[in-house]
């Protein structure tokens, strides 16, 4: 590969596709958005489970599926049970740790949130 200058028809080409994408104003506008994601933030999600606030009947519902499964896969050895519940018992027992921290009025690392 050269690094000198373009032959000169190729010169043209890239002038004209260059031209066109001027003339885009969706992209233009996209690209002065800033809005091309170019993958998962982990900010954003952190943030978002940091603003996880479940309700008291989700995580009873987690917890019946979770015992459900755990139970299944003791009597069965079934594979799928077994799997099934180590996704669903982590998720069920962060859920509750949420919930349980609200409930005792825990802010986090800030504090209560009346400031005392």
């Amino acid at each position: 590969m050269s690094l000198g200058r373009l032959p000169e028809h190729e010169q043209h080409i890239l002038d004209e596709i260059e031209r066109s994408l001027r003339r885009d104003r969706r992209l233009n506008r996209l690209l002065r958005a800033g809005r091309t994601r170019r993958g998962p933030d982990p900010k954003r999600f952190a943030a978002r489970v940091a603003r996880c606030a479940p309700r008291g009947r989700t995580v009873a519902l987690l917890v019946v599926v979770s015992v459900a499964l755990m139970v299944t896969g003791l009597v069965t050895g079934a594979p799928w049970a077994i799997w099934a519940f180590a996704t669903v018992w982590p998720v069920a027992v962060f859920l509750g740790f949420r919930l349980l921290s609200r409930w005792s009025g825990d802010a986090g690392p800030g504090g209560p949130p009346d400031g005392r």
